[in-house]
């Protein structure tokens, strides 16, 4: 629900200004559903042209050459996607993670070559029968759209990160029929308020998006499930269990995509060879266990039916999913992490059910046992247990269905969050640098650098200089203290106004600058987040910090004052956008 604090629009220009913005969801709702259609229907398309699909597969006129095809199209599809990459600044695709530090940073701006170049990427991997999902390509393709709109008009950054979570929200609900779970996504994952400007822009693309993608182009459901058996009272606490277990599967998962990415950075292999060779393995495997190819609608599908897969089956499937997905992401395949989350889920939740039934228990509630697996997979992965729940009560339409979810999250995200973090996207972004569990204020103060509050206004001294003349320009000034920088422009400490008193009061005033106690300070960098400089401000007494480069050169100063106005302004633009306030 949006926030009590939310203010009303005041005036007609402002009531005007928020029905554009709706409009402009509206309007980027539908290019992301088209958009979102024709991306997976031409994965589908690559998927029997390439003999990735059961489809493909079974029409095939020549089954000699399926082995070839097996192995050959994944590693094929690897290289081009690692030349792909050779033409994106990071060498890498852009996921979802990359549209969450862009809104949480207030960067905005999402680079349209890069967006063109992942989507590209994820639908050559998605094609080629890659371990990855459609969910992140499709996430980035929509928040490009958006940003490429706001781009276009010229609007500011909190109206670029609302038209980003519009992007989001439309390829959700268009990839999942779901609306509600669109809404939730963008806010829960992406913008991480539930601000009323935002929020009625971002619902109107959701269900523009859910309106093409189910009436105009007619997409089905992920899956469909029938009318349920009510569970057991006691099978709840099979349902609360399967959270807890649920949770240490998302944990591996998300821990095995983070250890294969390192493994390939140390490999003596160039990195646009890296997808090719995991496309190999791929295939290789494949051979005997063709369910990890691509997406995996068909295994999510079956693995919720009883008797569909045999105890044993399921337990090799999950785990080679599990691992072929580490594989292609860790070693460079575009794509997403949400689809594979979604089938190792319920291939987790059918074996719990098959266990609990060959212990006596009932089969006619087995499909509870794969959807609450399904959840508790994949609230930790992405980081959105409301938006699990809701994706599980819109495909279904069972309440039944989602309440034995919710006893299964109840326990999987707090646990997988204690453990391991709060989402792979975030302990993704924190490898790069940007720390989101303390919230956004803190993320807004880490992208910004001092080099933005640097100033020349602060004295400087020649180390020569005697005490008699800092005194004097100290006080001409009006400053307390002075930064020491010999002929080569090097800083070599700081003096006080009081040290330096107390030395002329002694009659010593015509000592050296250089030879008086200088006064401990910490240096920092042009590059220093705001943030790291107020934790700075917290262990010293004075009015500036000195800015220095690499080489010790002296650059500028940085006032006590500035960083405190810095915090100040930025915390009130997070307050006004996040509460509706202009």
């Amino acid at each position: 629900m949006p926030q009590a604090g939310d203010r009303a629009v005041q005036g007609p220009g402002g009531v005007i200004r928020f029905l554009g913005l709706v409009l402009l969801g509206a309007l980027i709702g539908g290019l992301a559903a088209l958009a979102a259609v024709g991306f997976v229907a031409a994965v589908l398309w690559l998927n029997d042209l390439l003999l990735i699909s059961p489809r493909g597969r079974m029409m095939f006129a020549h089954p000699e050459w399926l082995v070839v095809a097996t192995v050959l199209v994944p590693a094929l599809g690897g290289l081009v996607v690692g030349q792909l990459h050779r033409a994106i600044p990071e060498r890498r695709p852009h996921t979802p993670a990359d549209v969450i530090a862009a809104v949480q940073t207030r960067r905005g701006r999402l680079p349209a070559r890069a967006g063109v170049l992942s989507a590209l990427s994820g639908l050559v991997s998605l094609g080629a029968g890659a371990s990855v999902g459609q969910y992140g390509p499709l996430v980035h393709m929509g928040a490009s759209l958006g940003s490429a709109a706001a781009r276009l008009l010229r609007l500011g950054r909190s109206e670029d990160n609302i038209t980003i979570a519009c992007g989001v929200a439309a390829a959700i609900a268009t990839a999942f029929n779901a609306p509600l779970a669109g809404i939730v996504f963008a806010h829960e994952v992406v913008l991480r308020h539930y601000a009323l400007r935002a929020f009625a822009p971002v619902a109107a693309a959701a269900l523009v998006g859910h309106v093409i993608a189910t009436n105009v182009l007619a997409r089905g459901a992920l899956f469909h499930v029938a009318e349920p058996a009510l569970p057991r009272p006691w099978e709840f606490a099979v349902f609360l269990a399967i959270g807890g277990l649920g949770a240490l599967v998302a944990g591996a998962y998300m821990r095995s995509i983070l250890a294969v990415g390192r493994l390939a950075g140390r490999l003596p292999l160039a990195p646009p060879l890296r997808p090719a060779l995991a496309g190999a393995m791929l295939g290789v495997v494949a051979l005997w266990v063709p369910d990890i190819l691509g997406m995996g609608q068909e295994t999510l599908r079956f693995a919720t039916i009883a008797g569909a897969f045999g105890g044993f089956e399921l337990g090799v499937v999950l785990v080679l999913k599990l691992a072929a997905t580490a594989l292609c992401l860790g070693m460079g395949f575009g794509g997403g992490v949400f689809s594979p989350a979604l089938v190792i889920g319920t291939l987790f939740g059918a074996l719990c059910g098959t266990l609990v039934a060959a212990a006596g228990g009932a089969q006619d509630t087995f499909v509870f046992y794969a959807v609450c697996g399904m959840v508790a997979v994949t609230a930790p992965v992405i980081g959105a247990p409301l938006t699990s729940l809701l994706i599980v009560f819109e495909l279904t339409g069972s309440y039944a269905l989602t309440t034995a979810a919710l006893a299964s999250v109840t326990l999987a995200s707090p646990i997988a969050a204690q453990l391991f973090g709060r989402s792979l996207f975030d302990i993704q972004l924190a490898g790069r640098g940007l720390d989101l569990s303390s919230g956004r204020s803190r993320a807004v103060l880490e992208d910004a650098r001092l080099e933005q509050l640097m100033s020349q206004e602060g004295v400087t001294l020649r180390p020569d200089a005697s005490v008699a003349e800092a005194v004097a320009r100290l006080g001409r000034a009006g400053h307390g203290e002075a930064y020491l920088v010999d002929a080569e422009g090097r800083y070599r400490g700081s003096v006080t106004l009081a040290d330096l008193e107390v030395i002329r009061e002694q009659g010593e005033e015509a000592r050296t600058v250089d030879d008086c106690p200088q006064t401990p300070r910490p240096v920092l960098g042009p590059q220093t987040s705001v943030w790291t400089a107020m934790r700075q401000l917290q262990e010293m007494t004075g009015e500036a910090i000195a800015v220095v480069d690499d080489d010790d050169t002296f650059l500028g100063v940085v006032f006590e004052a500035s960083i405190a106005r810095a915090f100040l302004r930025y915390s009130d633009e997070l307050r006004r956008e996040e509460h509706g306030a202009g």
